[in-house]
C-alpha cells in the first residue's frame, strides 16, 4: 500500500461531506408565515438537544452492557463523559431564554400537537436509566412503528441500575431484596479504597447522572412557565404543573438513600 498523507487522498472526502453539513443545515425548516425570527433558533436548539441525546444514549447503553460482562472501567468512562454532555444541556436552557414569551408567542401556535414530551429518545433515555413506565410509550400515538419498536426494546433490556447489580454479584456481594442491597452498598462504601473502589466510582457515577438529570428537569421547567406560565402544554399536557410533578423523581433512590445509613 501507498504511504497516505493529509490532503493527498484525491478530495474524495471533505469536511462538509464527512459531516453531511449541507444535509444537516437543510433540516432547519421554520412552520411560521412569514417567518418569526425566534422560530430557528427554537429548532436549532431541540435538534442540538437530539444529537445530544443520540450520544448519551450511545454511551450509556455501552456502559450497561460492559457492566453486564463483568467490566467496571469502561462504564466509568463513559459516565463521565455523560456528565460532561448533560451540564451541556442544562446550559443550553440559557439559549432558549433569550427568547422572550412574547418572541415564542409570535410562533407557538403553529407548534400544536407537537411537543417536547414526543421525544422518542427522551423516552429512550428514560428507559435506559431506570424509569420505566410503559405508559409513556401508550400515550406517543404520533410515534411510528419503528420508534414504538425501539422503546418496547428499551423497555425489555435490563436498565443501568440492573447492570449495575449484576455487576455487584459478579464480584461476590449479594444483591437480593433493598435490605440485601443496602448491606452490600455499605460494604463497598465503607471497605479498603483497593478492595471496592472501582465499584463505589461507578455507584457515584450513576448518582451523578441521576443528579444531573434532575438539575435539568428542574431548569426546564423553569423556563417553561418563565415562557408560557401555566398554559398547558402544545401536546395537551398541563404543561408547567406535570413537569413539577417529575421534579422529585430518582432513577436511583437507593442510592440517594444510602447516604442516609454512612
Amino acid at each position: 500500500m501507498t504511504d497516505q498523507h493529509f490532503g493527498e487522498s484525491g478530495g474524495k472526502l471533505s469536511y462538509g461531506s464527512y459531516l453531511r453539513v449541507a444535509e444537516l443545515l437543510g433540516q432547519q425548516v421554520v412552520v411560521s408565515d412569514p417567518a418569526a425570527h425566534d422560530e430557528l433558533l427554537f429548532i436549532t436548539v431541540h435538534q442540538v438537544y437530539e444529537l445530544w441525546f443520540k450520544q448519551v444514549l450511545h454511551e450509556l447503553t455501552a456502559a450497561r452492557d460492559r457492566m453486564l460482562e463483568g467490566d467496571a472501567y469502561l462504564p466509568r468512562k463513559a459516565l463521565q463523559r455523560v456528565h460532561v454532555i448533560e451540564r451541556v444541556l442544562i446550559q443550553q436552557v440559557q439559549v432558549l431564554e433569550t427568547m422572550t414569551p412574547q418572541d415564542f408567542l409570535a410562533f407557538r401556535a403553529h407548534l400544536s400537537p407537537a411537543s417536547g414530551f414526543q421525544s422518542v429518545q427522551f423516552r429512550e433515555l428514560e428507559f435506559l436509566s431506570g424509569a420505566r413506565d410503559p405508559a409513556y410509550v401508550q400515550r406517543m400515538a404520533q410515534a411510528t412503528t419503528a420508534e414504538q419498536d425501539r422503546m418496547w426494546k428499551r423497555l425489555a433490556e435490563p436498565s443501568l441500575w440492573d447492570a449495575f447489580v449484576a455487576l455487584v454479584e459478579q464480584r461476590g456481594l449479594p444483591m437480593g431484596d433493598e435490605n440485601v442491597r443496602r448491606a452490600s452498598l455499605l460494604t463497598i462504601a465503607r471497605a479498603q479504597p483497593d478492595e471496592h473502589a472501582d465499584l463505589w466510582d461507578l455507584a457515584e457515577g450513576l448518582l451523578e447522572h441521576d443528579s444531573l438529570a434532575s438539575q435539568w428537569r428542574s431548569r426546564h421547567v423553569d423556563m417553561v412557565e418563565r415562557q408560557i406560565g401555566t398554559k398547558s402544554g402544545t401536546g395537551g399536557s398541563s404543561g408547567a404543573p406535570y413537569l413539577r410533578t417529575r421534579l422529585a423523581f430518582r432513577y436511583y433512590p437507593e442510592l440517594w438513600e444510602l447516604r442516609s445509613f454512612l
